[in-house]
């Protein structure tokens, strides 16, 4: 098993995507609009234009040239290859309709219940230095076996539920993380971050977020170039186009793939280990020094 996570999937011991384990569901099942992210509007259930035969895009190393940031952004948390290779038992949507149909369904639900193991395992990984973490691991696999249900099983689920169920789980675990570490100050505009806040353009460049939990904010737009952001929860932060160059990612709480690929950054941008480095992602640019260098980290 690997160290990273708790839960095998095809062949991978991973939460993250295996494309060539998938039926391209992404490229199907889900619906997307036309837009910054997107060059036209696709309906759900509908093949995207450059999905070939054998379920591979033929402008994958191309996507944001062509306008298709939204695919570089997205992850399925390694719902793809679960619904794929388990669920469906290698059968594809192009099998029939009813194996389309149900797929189609399956998919965003096992997507979300993998997230939700994407955050629990981190919580493991977070409460076990210092304490005895069974609820956590007893968590963990309950949402693992719900995940392995059959497409009707799964169909009927209420996926809300289970989230509201782990919710004070993950918030007791990030406390335990974040119990020695200083919080740190505001931003430089006079934002004091905090849960649920909206931090859309916020001078926070250079800013000492260690120990703080920004966890539901806004933060499009954000200049968190240099900050320090290690044991600060950033669960849920939408940090679509925000100013990462520089900044020190190890150790973020409930920190995603799908935040790192959404955001700016560059060489020195500090990411945690598994965490893969955007494409995008270019050059070095001039920052602040962080505001407080004896803070501990």
């Amino acid at each position: 098993m690997d160290a990273r996570t708790r839960v095998g999937l095809g062949r991978r011991a991973d939460l993250g995507a295996d494309c060539a384990n998938c039926f391209g569901l992404c490229c199907v099942a889900l619906a997307f609009a036309k837009s910054a992210d997107f060059p036209f509007t696709k309906p759900a259930g509908d093949p995207c234009v450059n999905l070939d035969a054998d379920d591979a895009c033929r402008v994958h190393a191309h996507l944001r040239d062509r306008g298709f940031k939204g695919c570089t952004v997205f992850d399925c948390f390694g719902a793809g290859q679960q619904v794929s290779r388990r669920t469906f038992q290698g059968r594809s949507w192009r099998a029939d309709p009813e194996t389309r149909a149900a797929m189609f369904a399956a998919f965003p639900v096992v997507r979300r219940l993998h997230e939700l193991l994407w955050y629990l395992d981190e919580a493991v990984t977070l409460v076990e230095p210092s304490r005895d973490a069974a609820p956590w691991l007893a968590a963990f696999e309950h949402v693992r076996q719900l995940s392995d249900r059959t497409a009707g099983e799964l169909a009927g689920l209420d996926v809300d539920a289970e989230y509201d169920a782990a919710r004070d789980l993950l918030a007791e675990a990030s406390e335990i993380a974040r119990a020695a570490v200083r919080p740190a100050a505001g931003s430089r505009d006079g934002r004091n971050p905090g849960p649920g806040s909206d931090l859309t353009g916020a001078r926070l460049a250079g800013a000492d977020l260690r120990g703080t939990t920004i966890r539901g904010s806004v933060a499009i737009a954000a200049d968190l170039s240099g900050a320090l952001l290690r044991r600060c929860d950033v669960l849920g932060v939408d940090m679509r186009d925000a100013e990462l160059s520089g900044a020190d990612l190890d150790g973020a709480i409930y920190l995603t793939q799908m935040q790192v690929n959404s955001a700016r950054g560059d060489a020195d941008t500090v990411l945690p280990a598994g965490f893969e480095r955007p494409s995008s992602w270019t050059g070095r640019r001039a920052r602040p020094r962080p505001r407080d260098s004896r803070a501990p980290r």
